[in-house]
Order: C-alpha cells, then sequence, then structure tokens
C-alpha cells in the first residue's frame, strides 16, 4: 500500500463505522426523548394544579390546563414537543412563564464551568494515578494508590462536600459554603466559590478513572508485545509510551468519557448542597414545581452530552485502533 493511498485506504474504513455510531447514537437520543416524556408525564400531581396553587378553582385548572395543551392526546403533544426540540425551542416555563431556552441559557455555562474545572483537574490526576499504579503492580506504591482510590470511591459525594465545607468554611473560613456565581462575579470569585463543588467532584470521578485506566494499562502490560520490546533491549518507558498506552488509549476514553457524563447530570447533590446555580439543580427545581417543559428540556440536554461523550469516546477508539488503521 502507497503512502499516498492510505489516508484514503483509513478513511474509507473509518466513516462506515462512523455512519453506524452517529446513527444509533441518534436512535437512541429518540427513544430517550420518548422514555423522558412519558416519565415526566407520570409524575404524581397535576402541572396545572401546581402552577395555579391549591386555591385555583377546578374551572381555572381546566382552562390552564387547555390554554398549554395537557387536554390533547400525548401522542399529540410528544410530537409538537419533539419538533419544538429539534427547532431549538424547547417552549416556555410553566412557572417562570419565560421560554425554557433562556432560563437554560442563563444556568448552561454555570454547569459548563463547573465541568470543565473538574476535568482539567480531575483527567490529568486520574490518569496519572492509574498509570503509576499499573507500572507499579504489586509495589507498594500499587497498594497505597489502590486504598486512596478505594477510598474514594466507597465516600459518597454529600460526605464528601459535608467534610469539605466543615473544613475549608466551618473551620479554617478559607472558602464559602455557598457558591455565589452571577454574571458580574469576576474570575477571581467565580473560582474562589467553585473550588469546593470543584473539588468535592473532583473526589467523585478521579477514583472511577483512575481504577479503569489502571485496569486498560496493566492488560495491555500483560501481554505478549510488551515482553517481546523488552526482550529486544527497549527501555520500559518507551515500551509503556510508544506501544502500551496508544493499545490502552481506547479503554481509557471510554472510561474518561463515562466519568465525565456524571459531571453534567450527576452533580445534583453537589449542586443542591452548594446552591451552584446550574442545570442540575435547576431541573430538582423544575421536578419539584412540575414544571414540565423546563424539566424535559434539562433532561434532554443531559443525555445529549452523555451520548456526545460516548460517541467521542467510541471515534477515538476507533481512530486509535491499530486493526483498523491497518486495512
Amino acid at each position: 500500500m502507497s503512502a499516498a493511498s492510505a489516508p484514503r485506504t483509513m478513511l474509507s474504513g473509518l466513516l462506515p463505522l462512523l455512519g453506524k455510531r452517529v446513527a444509533s447514537a441518534l436512535l437512541t437520543l429518540l427513544l430517550v426523548s420518548a422514555v423522558i416524556f412519558t416519565v415526566s408525564g407520570l409524575l404524581p400531581g397535576d402541572a396545572a394544579q401546581e402552577t395555579l396553587g391549591q386555591s385555583a378553582t377546578p374551572e381555572q385548572v381546566a382552562a390552564l390546563r387547555h390554554e398549554i395543551g395537557l387536554d390533547r392526546p400525548a401522542l399529540a403533544r410528544y410530537a409538537d414537543w419533539l419538533a419544538g426540540m429539534v427547532r431549538g425551542d424547547p417552549g416556555t416555563s410553566m412557572v417562570a412563564n419565560m421560554p425554557v431556552r433562556e432560563i437554560i441559557a442563563q444556568r448552561l455555562p454555570n454547569s459548563l464551568m463547573l465541568a470543565g474545572f473538574t476535568a482539567l483537574i480531575s483527567v490529568p490526576l486520574a490518569l496519572a494515578i492509574g498509570i503509576a499504579s499499573a507500572v507499579n503492580r504489586g509495589g507498594k506504591l500499587d497498594r497505597a494508590l489502590n486504598i486512596m482510590t478505594l477510598s474514594m470511591v466507597a465516600v459518597p459525594e454529600f460526605l464528601v462536600a459535608t467534610l469539605g465545607v466543615l473544613v475549608f468554611s466551618v473551620k479554617l473560613l478559607w472558602l464559602p459554603s455557598i457558591a455565589l456565581v452571577s454574571d458580574t462575579s469576576t474570575w477571581g470569585e467565580l473560582i474562589r466559590s467553585s473550588t469546593l463543588p470543584v473539588l468535592t467532584l473532583t473526589v467523585v470521578v478521579t477514583a472511577q478513572m483512575a481504577r479503569m485506566t489502571r485496569a486498560a494499562v496493566a492488560d495491555q502490560l500483560d501481554r505478549p508485545y510488551v515482553e517481546m520490546a523488552q526482550l529486544k533491549g527497549v527501555r520500559f518507558s518507551r515500551v509503556v509510551l510508544a506501544h502500551v498506552m496508544p493499545n490502552a488509549l481506547g479503554p481509557i476514553v471510554n472510561a474518561v468519557a463515562l466519568s465525565l457524563s456524571y459531571l453534567m447530570g450527576g452533580a445534583i447533590i453537589v449542586e443542591t448542597i452548594f446552591s451552584f446555580p446550574g442545570l442540575a439543580s435547576l431541573m430538582v427545581n423544575a421536578v419539584t414545581s412540575r414544571d414540565m417543559p423546563l424539566l424535559q428540556a434539562c433532561a434532554m440536554i443531559f443525555c445529549t452530552a452523555y451520548l456526545l461523550l460516548v460517541l467521542t469516546a467510541d471515534v477515538v477508539a476507533i481512530m486509535a485502533n491499530p486493526r483498523l488503521r491497518a486495512q
């Protein structure tokens, strides 16, 4: 195979695989949208009644149900809602009486900032812990790191957050216990207010990523090619960097994607404890107030973010696959 035709050959083998992954992700998202719409409609209580309050008359409740379309068939309401989501118009909040996309636009940057700060710290830390633990399997460092990561996995995030508040806010008075984030906050104020939520999430996601990284690297270190390379005199560090890591990249990226997907939708407890104005706490408020358009939009954003991360991990794994590159 010539050097000029190699990229075209790899691309021709890559595109069908990517097409299948994208089609599967879109189908999954469609099914998830149906589940979200159905489950949100099964929540106890009446959305119109929650909006008007307990003092509302049955006539007022019925009029509001007709106005917002709750008396229409479920299939018709789902079709209209899905069409609106595709257009980028998830509807109007029943509580705030303003477009849902405007409410989300106020909160989404905060969640992305929290996830970004956490990823910048947790991903390099987890990779370093996992690789160091795998390279030193059976040694004192490996045992110490395993004990540390197991302890981090066993401790729930609400306990980590509570301990962080007690130590850094109550005892040392270094950091605020409430994340005061607003449009007028400076970068210094944002970092200081977000430190405790970021540290809490870092503890939660780093341990899982580190353990999965260790498993992926350790699996590659047991392969025959590692022993063969060492018998040929290749330095162990070069074997790890040039051979082990590229082959372990796929599982590692999947581990990172699965862990980071938690940062968007799984940070509900952390955002609640620190009163962080993100999407997760917004969805909790939407459930409490039965604000169905807002609840459904938040859930779809979380599911879409998860699917995008998994799809990205699949693409990286496919491109890093030596057998695919050799076709």
